[in-house]
């Protein structure tokens, strides 16, 4: 049985977003993208290889009127909106004591406030859809914290937190929010890795993608509102 998914997937011009996006599509879904690089929204796009049921577009979801927008635009291409991946995410990685302003605002203002912004802007389309799916992709990072990741976790900690606010708001209006959290994935996030490292212990951005379409297929009495996902195996 095919998706009757409307979707909007941020960050989905490369590794898990894409990987989303791709089985969306696959599961007869339509679905739009966002990234930052307009040639790389572009090139995912094509790649989807679905004319009709996809569409792209540069937004920075820290830009409440891009993202407002963005919702806008999604409910003309497809019609509609019943699904949100807040997928958009970034890292900076360093000691607190060293950790400059730009890079902290950065991390929580795209983690965390672009899921916000992105979440409040679809709630209106979300109920007049009759309810629909908020999937925040968090991280284990968000429970399990390590020294010189102050801003990703507490930014991944606080998505958590606001999944299960949120959840508790909209429940009785159809609408299902959940958060997944995987453990080590095997993307281009953390930047080039040394080509003879091993990372097939790793979870794949499909690996993820997998949870979300088992979200958007569990029946509708049921809510499973946060998920963990984690390698079988250690390094």
């Amino acid at each position: 049985m095919s998706l009757s998914t409307m979707a909007i997937v941020t960050g989905g011009s490369r590794g898990i977003g894409l990987a989303i996006a791709r089985a969306i599509v696959k599961e007869g879904g339509r679905v739009m993208i966002t990234g930052l690089d307009g040639a790389r929204v572009e090139r995912a796009v094509l790649a989807l290889d679905a004319p009709g049921r996809t569409a792209g577009r540069v937004c920075d979801v820290r830009d409440r009127g891009g993202v407002e927008e963005l919702v806008a635009a999604t409910i003309r291409e497809f019609g509609g909106l019943n699904t949100l991946v807040n997928n958009a995410g970034v890292g900076a990685f360093a000691n607190v004591a060293v950790m400059t302003d730009a890079d902290w605002h950065r991390v929580i203002d795209t983690n965390l406030t672009g899921a916000f912004y992105c979440s409040r802007a679809a709630l209106p389309a979300l109920r007049a859809s009759s309810g629909g799916w908020i999937i925040n992709i968090a991280s284990l990072a968000g429970r399990n914290y390590f020294a010189g990741a102050g801003a990703y976790c507490a930014s991944k900690a606080g998505l958590v937190a606001f999944t299960e606010a949120l959840m508790l708001e909209v429940r009785t209006e159809n609408i299902r929010v959940s958060c997944v959290m995987p453990g080590s994935v095997a993307t281009e996030f953390s930047g080039p890795t040394d080509r003879n490292s091993d990372d097939s212990w790793k979870l794949s951005a499909d690996d993820v993608a997998e949870v979300v379409i088992d979200l958007l297929r569990h029946p509708g009495r049921s809510l499973p509102s946060k998920v963990e996902i984690r390698p079988a195996k250690t390094k």
